[in-house]
């Protein structure tokens, strides 16, 4: 083997070392700030690791093409229960409820594009985060056909800059009240054709090294005492979770809340790469009283993350 060739598969088993590194972050289940950061990149590594690997093939690198698969292998299944979690089962003959939600990003002025991701959708409900200045002085217009509304103002926002916004064509018989507990979140109950459902809005702090360590964390505990003071109905928790549902955010919620992840593949941060190539940080939960029967991506808002479309109807015990 020449002297290149060899440089080339060590170059390239080094880096396929890492983007494994990874996928065992994710897969060991350690809570540790610095293993959780990593466990975010899942599905980038998967697709890099992929794209090096095929290149190895190409070129003939026998060795690091043999890491490579063993590095893709080991990404697939880190990656797996995020784009493939458990969806419930349908009960038959039962209305579905669409929602839509979206992280508008506060400094976007393009009304126009989320006015057409709203219309594309046609969505029951709306899960709108981030409303800027633009957006906020053009609500009636941007939310023309969903009458009912609970909106939380930027006063109310820990460090907000923007309303938080739950529209519904359906009535909303109440809003959920909010604490003073560092989570930024709109909650509404509304009335559905499944029923009474408490719906929340929701927008976690960016993750360590971006944030505070211990952010997430006690955002996703005020969550939690949140969806126990309301009444016992289904709930959809919905919004910017700035973590992907296989990390320690997403274990938080499952286990402590009981709420369920909708698939996060494609991605959906950031919105200036292909949906396929992002990160699923935008999430969809829900209780185990509701199945999920679709998820897929918006239209463009003009935001840096794509927006969210799903559909609900009432699972089977």
């Amino acid at each position: 083997m020449s002297l290149l060739k060899t440089a080339a598969n060590a170059a390239a088993g080094l880096a396929l070392l890492g983007l494994a590194t990874v996928g065992a972050a994710a897969l060991s289940g350690v809570g540790h700030r610095w293993v959780d950061i990593l466990a975010q990149f899942t599905a980038p590594a998967l697709l890099a690791a992929s794209g090096v690997t095929l290149a190895c093939l190409i070129l003939r690198l026998w060795p690091a093409a043999g890491a490579g698969v063993a590095s893709v292998l080991v990404l697939a299944i880190a990656v797996w229960p995020q784009w493939a979690p458990s969806q419930g089962h349908a009960a038959p003959d039962q209305p579905v409820v669409r929602l839509y939600s979206a992280n508008l990003w506060v400094e976007n002025t393009d009304v126009a594009a989320m006015k057409r991701s709203i219309a594309a959708a046609d969505a029951d409900i709306l899960v709108l985060i981030e409303v800027g200045d633009a957006a906020s002085d053009r609500l009636d217009d941007l939310l023309a056909g969903y009458p009912h509304r609970a909106v939380m103002g930027a006063a109310e926002a820990p460090g907000g800059r923007a309303l938080s916004v739950v529209a519904s064509r359906y009535p909303i018989l109440r809003r959920l009240p909010a604490s003073r507990d560092g989570l930024s979140a709109v909650g509404a109950v509304v009335e559905t054709p499944l029923g009474p459902i408490n719906v929340f809005g929701v927008h976690l702090t960016r993750p360590w090294p971006y944030q505070y360590q211990w952010g997430q964390i006690t955002q996703a505990m005020a969550l939690d005492a949140r969806r126990r003071a309301a009444p016992p109905h289904p709930v959809i928790a919905a919004g910017d979770f700035n973590s992907v549902s296989s990390a320690r955010i997403g274990r938080q919620i499952k286990t402590d809340m009981g709420l369920l992840p909708a698939p996060g593949f494609p991605g959906t941060w950031p919105s200036a790469l292909p949906a396929f190539a992002g990160i699923a940080i935008d999430q969809v939960y829900r209780s185990p009283d509701l199945a999920l029967l679709s998820r897929r991506i918006g239209e463009p808002t003009g935001s840096d993350h794509y927006p969210v479309v799903t559909e609900f109807t009432r699972a089977t015990p």
